[in-house]
């Protein structure tokens, strides 16, 4: 991967941080994603609420029980699309669809099941990952469907899009780029390589303060775009890292988000000199996600923290009061996906929809709309 990239830049000069991400995190062959079927786990680079257990895929199961309902009842339409994006080898969708199989007989005789997922290793192993589900798989891709009738989710998407790195020096705003000196690895500063970036700026009413560095990803923005135009009818469900844009370019995160993961270990330095080793990701800036996706035409249902949107899915009734190791088990697994601190409140969910009115979800009235 090393190579690549010296390579790319003596071909076409600095790479933008988006352009190096892109490399390292997707290259078809030495890229970070493509390399293997699954990253995350106890054997992987990092923790997400899929590896917490399949408690996680049932809670989204209630929720999307309710969706289906409310589709059924605005378009009479019986089929109900179930479009996963960076659905990795299918584990969320198979806890999903497990947990429809026996608590949500409707959800499952209308599901109709899309992955989306770039890593060719990862697609790959769907079909036994989904086991007996495997007939409800209709599509496996690395690009989303044309037409959704139903959901489209996604967990942990958007932190792990390219993302533009800036500063702002004397009232300037510069990018941060990647060049070789020395044999390694570097950045550097230069005018920002599209006028894209002072516009994200003042489209969320930010200016950054003085030194601040800051992530922009305008691919998160562009591929709201492309899942607004998708989604004929239903629902688009985000959960993942982030903020508003107020507090997202606020003194606390004047270093910027960029961090990078290798076994289960966070640090904000090294990712130049193990390139296509590590995972990379940035903070989301929510405030562009909710102004992308209504400027395409979708309604903002709601934004809350993961504790709240979870714990609305009545996960008090699905733990087990006994002391056996499975009901202990669950337990902790509801611990982990809710406590304010960690999964809870560090991951937010946001919820858009199109052609359904402006329902109250289930998942939603529990938390603070936003």
């Amino acid at each position: 991967m090393l190579e690549i990239l010296r390579a790319a830049i003596r071909a076409g000069g600095p790479l933008t941080l988006a352009a190096f991400m892109e490399l390292a995190l997707y290259h078809p062959e030495r890229g970070y994603y493509a390399r293997t079927a699954e990253r995350s786990g106890r054997a992987g680079d990092f923790f997400t609420s899929v590896d917490v257990g399949p408690l996680f895929g049932e809670l989204l199961a209630v929720q999307f029980e309710e969706m289906r309902h409310i589709l059924h009842a605005a378009t009479a339409r019986t089929e109900f699309d179930l479009v996963e994006v960076a659905a990795g080898n299918g584990r969320l969708s198979r806890d999903v669809l497990d947990a429809a199989e026996q608590h949500h007989s409707y959800l499952y005789q209308a599901a109709r099941l899309s992955l989306v997922e770039r890593s060719g290793p990862a697609r790959e192993a769907q079909r036994s990952v989904i086991g007996r589900h495997g007939r409800k798989l209709s599509r496996s891709s690395p690009d989303l469907p044309s037409s959704v009738h139903g959901v489209i989710f996604a967990n942990e998407l958007l932190d792990a899009m390219p993302a533009h790195a800036v500063v702002m020096r004397a009232g300037r705003l510069r990018e941060l780029y990647i060049t070789e000196q020395d044999d390694r690895l570097v950045e550097t500063e230069g005018d920002p390589s599209t006028p894209a970036l002072a516009e994200h700026f003042a489209r969320v009413d930010v200016v950054l303060d003085d030194g601040a560095r800051a992530e922009v990803s305008l691919a998160a923005i562009d591929w709201i775009r492309t899942a607004a135009r998708a989604l004929d009818a239903g629902f688009l469900l985000l959960i993942d890292y982030g903020h508003d844009a107020k507090g997202l370019y606020s003194p606390l995160h004047a270093a910027g988000t960029l961090m990078a993961y290798r076994r289960h270990t966070a640090s904000g330095t090294g990712w130049l000199d193990r390139p296509g080793e590590m995972d990379l990701t940035t903070h989301v800036d929510l405030s562009a996600v909710r102004l992308a996706a209504e400027a395409a035409g979708l309604t903002t249902l709601g934004l809350v923290d993961q504790t709240y949107f979870l714990s609305a899915l009545d996960l008090a009734e699905r733990l087990e009061s006994g002391h056996d190791r499975a009901a202990l088990a669950r337990r902790l697994a509801a611990k982990t996906l809710v406590v304010p601190g960690g999964l809870g409140s560090t991951m937010k969910v946001a919820v858009f929809a199109r052609g359904v009115g402006a329902p109250r979800l289930k998942g939603l009235a529990g938390g603070r709309l936003t």
